[in-house]
């Protein structure tokens, strides 16, 4: 489960650091291509809020496979289109359809017990990451020797691969209670009203992400030109740096189980608003730059992990659907940092990226100071 869910989030991530090349085939500007990254991200918060609802009312195994096949489907599409609009909208589809990873965090989540839940859910966790931090790297190095459609390619057959694997190999679940799909996917967003603590963890989540996205959505551009020049494999390279973020979600996930959420969260949202201080200050240093990567990544994934393994014990018969609420506002604030990171550039370039993503870092970190004044909520 944890290596399928990071194969099909890669597939947000393939683009990130071919968007130079992708500019120069289609002969768009630097922000009609950080805009796909946009759409991407778009396309998944939809796919969240209509899609993994459905794992409360039919067996998730059946879901899971239909939408990897789907995501199959997608990625090949993605592979052939020559227009620009036309992929733009496949972009957007590939983004409701990779959501199959979020049908099985909390399918893990269902199946530990409850002493074990931060560390199994940090363990898929860690495949999602793993996932994202390899995507970049793989799409970078294939891209510079077999061209960047090629990564669509190779993202269709893994999508095939793993429908097969996982209708062989996932477990069955007990009938569920019918529910209208109006009523479900609406449940998701009333969650969020009856739960503060699930609209406290989704505003940082959100503000985490976003920050993340800044920096993805924009990196390529810096890295391609002066003083560094590098080519898509190289970049692709950066990605690697992520492990920064498994090993900080596997900490979390064990600070978690033993209730210490308040601490990973405080840290965790130092280390948003402090990587941009340290890649901004940093200019062209090499060394500034993956130093203030590597901290970014281990925050964001911090902060996830501390956010999951909470609101998975607010409501655990409703853990799909409070994981669809989350994940929305998740991928909103992933979409705004991308949206927001690509104007940045296009407007005074990297000191004003490193700026805004400082201040949405600051967005996270002071309220979670503030609320960490407050009790905390029980979970089961």
């Amino acid at each position: 489960m944890a290596v399928a869910t990071g194969a099909i989030v890669a597939n947000l991530y393939y683009l990130q650091p071919l968007l130079h090349e992708v500019k120069g085939d289609f002969d768009i500007s630097e922000a009609a291509a950080s805009s796909l990254i946009t759409l991407t991200q778009v396309g998944y918060a939809a796919g969240l809020a209509l899609v993994v609802p459905l794992g409360d009312l039919i067996a998730r195994r059946r879901l899971v496979v239909t939408i990897f096949t789907l995501a199959a489907v997608a990625m090949a599409l993605g592979s052939v289109l020559t227009s620009f609009p036309a992929f733009a909208s496949i972009t957007l589809i590939i983004g409701v359809v990779s959501v199959g990873g979020q049908v099985m965090i909390p399918f893990a989540a269902d199946l530990a017990p409850a002493e074990k839940r931060g560390r199994i859910v940090a363990r898929l966790m860690s495949g999602l990451l793993l996932g994202i931090l390899l995507s970049r790297t793989v799409s970078g190095l294939i891209a510079q020797y077999a061209g960047w459609r090629s990564v669509y390619v190779m993202g269709a057959v893994l999508m095939a691969l793993f429908a097969i694997l996982l209708a062989r190999l996932l477990p069955t679940e007990a009938a569920r209670p019918h529910v209208a799909y109006p009523s479900l996917v609406a449940g998701s967003f009333r969650l969020l009203a009856t739960l503060p603590e699930l609209r406290r963890r989704a505003w940082m989540g959100a503000m985490s992400f976003a920050c993340f996205s800044v920096l993805w959505s924009t990196i390529a551009f810096k890295l391609s030109a002066p003083p560094f020049s590098y080519s898509q494999g190289t970049i692709g390279l950066f990605g690697l740096l992520g492990v920064a973020g498994v090993l900080a979600a596997n900490a979390a996930g064990r600070l978690a189980d033993q209730k210490q959420t308040v601490l990973t969260t405080a840290v965790a949202a130092s280390m948003l608003a402090a990587s941009f201080l340290l890649i901004g200050v940093a200019g062209g240093s090499l060394a500034a730059m993956i130093i203030g990567v590597i901290v970014l990544d281990a925050g964001v994934q911090g902060m996830q992990i501390t956010n999951q393994s909470i609101i998975y014990g607010l409501a655990p018969e409703s853990r799909s659907r409070i994981n669809s609420a989350y994940m929305v506002c998740y991928f909103v604030g992933g979409a705004t940092g991308s949206l927001l990171g690509g104007l940045a550039y296009s407007i005074g370039s990297w000191s004003v990226t490193c700026v805004l993503g400082a201040i949405l870092g600051l967005l996270a970190l002071l309220p979670a100071l503030w609320w960490a004044r407050r009790p905390q909520p029980a979970t089961t």
